[in-house]
């Protein structure tokens, strides 16, 4: 299943130019982009992440998945169907970018309780930055993050950054193996 969807990733959300031509969230410039949202919503793509995730987590004693919005919602979408499927469920939340403007102003959005024991996941990690800010806008609701979850580490200290915070980050798929596969078609 890992080898297929990175074929997947590299055929529908992986971009390299030679020069760098891809403007980053953090303003840089990259010779290589990732736009995972053409898998996490692709059917098949959902099949793959749902049950690669869900054996990740699977046995941790996890009751929710859930992320920033936007990135995290399909992937913890397709894990939750997973694990019902599999007659192990496992709730999806979203953690906002901003809280709810009316009504219970809430960060996070799903059926999960203080207390709960919770997977952080993000499409794309670079520096971090998104997935720490779900990572403390979670800790603020009062959940318990047993693991972080990387669909792409793209290999450029985001990793370590949330990792010196005290969470040890999993990844399913690395820059360096895109790029591999990348190579191998295009020597």
């Amino acid at each position: 299943m890992k080898d297929r969807l990175i074929r997947l990733i590299l055929e529908k959300a992986f971009k390299f130019s030679e020069e760098p031509m891809f403007r980053l969230v953090s303003g840089r410039m990259s010779n290589y982009y990732f736009n995972c949202k053409t898998v996490t919503l692709h059917p098949e793509g959902m099949y793959l992440i749902g049950n690669i995730i869900f054996d990740m987590i699977n046995g941790a004693g996890i009751a929710g998945i859930g992320g920033l919005t936007l990135g995290a919602d399909p992937i913890a979408d397709a894990v939750a169907y997973t694990s019902y499927l599999k007659n192990s469920p496992i709730e999806a939340f979203v953690v906002r970018k901003t809280a709810k403007a009316h009504g219970t102003m809430q960060w996070i959005e799903g059926n999960v309780t203080t207390g709960g024991k919770i997977a952080i996941v993000d499409d794309v990690i670079t520096t971090g930055k998104s997935t720490i800010e779900a990572i403390t806008k979670a800790k603020e609701g009062g959940l318990d993050i047993v693991k972080v979850i990387a669909l792409v580490d793209r290999q450029e200290g985001g990793k370590e950054n949330i990792e010196a915070l005290g969470h040890a980050v999993e990844t399913v798929v690395t820059r360096e193996e895109v790029m591999a596969l990348y190579r191998a078609m295009h020597p």
